[in-house]
């Protein structure tokens, strides 16, 4: 096809599917009415621009257009022919005078075609448009510098893909591809993108042959029925497509979730009542579809007598029309009429044929097509429009319209940037792709047997980069039962709580979901690792999120600590009756010879040592970590000193008792016993202070004894401290104890040494057994041990000091008076 211009611009397209060997030549057979409409809206997009009066004025565009007949050697001939000039359209003089034979060139159709292309036309720096060639290869400037192309690259063509593959979340999927250079390119894409993701893996991987070899494809289609995955992504071309699915058809394959590469999305000969049963609820991503105001009339008025006679373009006009009307041309084949056939007559009108050349209601290729020429178009005016001396080139020149050459077309095609009428922005990246763009498409089998094959969605790219996948999934048509999409995980997705360990030699779309350990949690689905708490945090039951440790302490509201509270207050007010009955007979026999001053003295630190216990009971706090140790040990030596004391005393009144011991008792007066008992409760008060200043204790938070809770409890803080304490206390109790031993047996009818005797033998035991039993037990209960020993010696102390001589003076009054007391220490001597 040919029209005259100022300017040439070629294009290659397939008109027809093959050409006859083995001249190569430009004769061929199956004319493709669809692809001839692509030529068409070349032609029509040029006479579009020549009438635009603000687009390319004052300038006439011309076109050069072959049919390569998807044949690489008839590619290689047209795009020779292009460039050369070769042909008979070309009026060049002898000396090569004057503009380029083609300027710039549209084409080709498929990938492998294109690179044939473009590896001639880089060499020239010729620009080249693909309106249809998608190979992610292509996109390489190093290999095919002067190559631009209106449809998107294959490399987003799977991103496409797998930003539905997101939103529905499959993530094991089967991948077809096609055994030529769209289809492994396509695949390597597919492939890196899923390992550069992790979000997906491929269950199988299969290479549909170019020779639709029927035992290989026997072969795909049985790993296809055996695999798990629901969903396969189908990388190939019409043709493959429709013998595979007769294999599919063959197997009974169904259940699958099939999705289309833009190669078939849009095949109406695989919309078929035999096929569709299989291929329902198909999602795929095609070429954006759009308008083209005014082709509709511009491809009804093809007639054959629009062209001269013996003009190739006649020639194809002539065989679409037969083709279209099912009739002959003369001369007639011989019988022809005889045979029935019928007779061209020029009169019929495309208008009322069922021919899919005046269908636009479904632009694709042909959008691409007519944005391609536009694009040569913009690019033209836009260097036509230099200002001399201002120019990109060499001295700040422009080009001339006499003497432009192919790669000064070039610099203008990189930055063109123009909206077409349909509303889509066209600009090239730096590797003459064009801002991507898809519709998402959904095959629909409709109750009365016809198939819908609507748009869902879109996805494109912006040019700040960002990517944007919009989709109507109210609209989408499912294939399976549940009419939602399906599940196609090789493992469920690990919850909340637990992460991903991957199965060794299988892909990482495998896994088990292992549940997080104590005290880690994983709060995001399919987690990859457990993250520990902070110290003061523990994992929840369901190990999703971090939950505050429980405290522990020995607390008033428990029953163990309301226990010893009680027992507490219940020592201090039977200290304080004591207290009280002894003050109230302070002058009885009874109360008078055992040292009455001494003994308010000891039921006072008795007293002082059962409300003590109550500073180890509740939240442990600074000061109740110091006082609680100060407190004890300084009450207790106060108790046991006034009981070394008044053992003491008791000796010495033994001792002056006995010839020449009168001058003893001076050694024991009121004053010497208070300051003995002041002394030895000051050295406890100074080791006290020592420790306190030294290593004071301290509230503390321990971890140790149990993971999922702090125990709250007072740190020491010096450990000598403590034993000193203890031990002083100690020692004191051992000297009254063997003191009260040595006096047992002295002669008196009511023998207190024996009941101090006793009293210490209670004492030491029970702070005997409380090392080993305070070292032993954990957290709180070591406080629980401490209390019990407090309260243990402290009712020891007073039932065995206090209890008989209450008995003898509430109950036994007879007995208090000095002769009962006395008497049988009279009778004995």
């Amino acid at each position: 096809m040919y029209k005259a211009g100022d300017i040439v611009l070629g294009g290659l397209f397939h008109v027809h599917l093959r050409s006859v060997y083995p001249e190569l030549s430009f004769t061929s057979k199956q004319q493709q009415p669809t692809c001839y409409r692509s030529a068409q809206t070349m032609a029509f997009a040029i006479n579009e621009i020549n009438r635009n009066t603000s687009l390319l004025p004052n300038l006439t565009l011309g076109y050069v257009l072959y049919d390569n007949c998807l044949t690489l050697g008839v590619t290689f001939r047209g795009t020779f022919s292009l460039v050369t000039g070769r042909e008979e359209h070309f009026q060049l003089d002898e000396s090569c005078v004057g503009s380029p034979p083609v300027l710039g060139i549209v084409g080709a159709v498929t990938s492998t075609s294109s690179i044939a292309m473009a590896r001639i036309l880089g060499l020239y720096r010729v620009p080249q448009v693909s309106y249809f060639s998608s190979c992610a290869c292509l996109s390489d400037r190093k290999q095919f510098p002067s190559f631009f192309r209106t449809i998107p690259s294959d490399a987003y063509q799977v991103k496409a893909m797998l930003q539905i593959m997101r939103r529905f979340r499959w993530t094991w999927v089967g991948l077809l591809f096609i055994d030529n250079d769209y289809g492994h390119n396509a695949a390597r894409s597919l492939q890196s993108e899923m390992a550069q993701s992790g979000l997906a893996c491929l269950a199988y991987v299969e290479v549909v042959p170019m020779d639709s070899d029927p035992v290989k494809l026997q072969r795909i289609v049985s790993v296809m029925r055996k695999s798990t995955a629901r969903v396969v992504i189908v990388l190939v071309s019409r043709s493959r497509m429709a013998k595979l699915m007769e294999e599919v058809v063959k197997q009974n394959v169904t259940g699958m979730q099939w999705m289309a590469s833009e190669a078939w999305a849009t095949y109406t000969k695989l919309q078929t009542p035999h096929f569709m049963p299989y291929l329902r609820g198909t999602l795929g991503v095609a070429v954006r579809r759009g308008e083209i105001p005014g082709l509709q009339d511009f491809l009804l008025k093809i007639h054959p007598d629009n062209h001269p006679d013996n003009s190739h373009e006649k020639s194809i006009v002539r065989k679409f029309w037969e083709h279209t009307f099912q009739c002959k041309f003369a001369p007639l084949p011989t019988g022809w009429v005889d045979a029935g056939g019928r007779v061209c007559t020029g009169q019929e009108e495309l208008g009322t044929a069922e021919t899919t050349m005046s269908n636009v209601s479904d632009l694709r290729g042909e959008y691409n097509v007519y944005k391609a020429v536009y694009a040569l178009a913009h690019a033209l005016h836009d260097m036509l429009q230099c200002v001399p001396g201002r120019g990109p080139f060499i001295g700040h020149s422009c080009a001339s319209l006499h003497t432009v050459q192919p790669w000064q077309l070039i610099y203008y095609l990189e930055k063109v940037n123009f909206t077409t009428s349909f509303g889509d922005d066209v600009s090239f990246d730096e590797n003459g792709d064009p801002l991507p763009i898809y519709d998402v498409m959904n095959w629909e089998w409709l109750p009365d047997g016809s198939t819908m094959v609507h748009n869902v969605g879109l996805i494109k790219k912006s040019a700040s980069g960002d990517e944007e996948l919009n989709l109507d999934e109210d609209r989408i048509f499912w294939s399976f039962e549940s009419t939602k999409p399906p599940r196609s995980v090789c493992s469920e997705s690990c919850s909340p709580g637990t992460r991903v360990a991957r199965r060794k030699g299988e892909p990482v779309c495998c896994f088990d979901c292992i549940v997080c350990s104590e005290g880690e949690i994983s709060n995001q689905t399919d987690s990859t690792e457990c993250t520990s708490c902070p110290e003061d945090f523990w994992s929840s039951p369901q190990h999703d999120h971090c939950v505050p440790k429980s405290m522990e302490f020995l607390s008033y509201h428990e029953p163990l600590g309301i226990s010893l509270t009680t027992i507490s207050v219940l020592g201090t007010l039977i200290c304080a009756i004591v207290l009280g009955i002894f003050f109230y007979h302070r002058d009885t026999p009874m109360v008078r010879a055992n040292n009455s001053e001494l003994s308010f003295q000891i039921l006072m630190s008795l007293k002082l040592c059962f409300m003590c216990s109550l500073l180890f009971i509740g939240r442990p706090r600074l000061w109740t970590c110091q006082l609680r140790h100060a407190a004890f040990g300084i009450s207790f030596v106060l108790c046991v000193s006034c009981i070394l004391v008044k053992t003491m005393v008791v000796l010495a009144v033994f001792k002056a008792s006995k010839p020449g011991g009168a001058d003893i008792m001076k050694w024991f007066g009121a004053m010497q016993q208070r300051g003995t008992v002041l002394t030895l409760t000051s050295i406890q008060a100074i080791i006290c202070t020592a420790w306190l200043v030294s290593a004071s204790p301290t509230p503390y938070k321990n971890t140790q004894y149990h993971s999922d809770k702090i125990v709250y409890e007072c740190a020491v803080g010096s450990t000598v401290g403590f034993g000193v304490l203890l031990g002083y206390i100690g020692l004191l109790a051992l000297l009254s104890f063997l003191l009260a031993f040595m006096a047992r047996n002295l002669p008196d009818n009511f023998n207190e040494a024996k009941f101090i005797t006793f009293s210490m033998l209670i004492f030491c035991a029970v702070w005997i057994a409380f090392i080993p039993a305070y070292i032993s037990s954990p957290g709180k209960y070591a406080d629980v041990v401490e209390v019990f020993a407090i309260l243990a010696s402290s009712f020891g102390l007073l039932i065995a000091l206090f209890g008989p001589k209450c008995y003898i003076i509430i109950l036994k009054p007879e007995r208090n008076t000095k002769k009962s007391i006395m008497g049988r220490g009279a009778t004995k001597t």
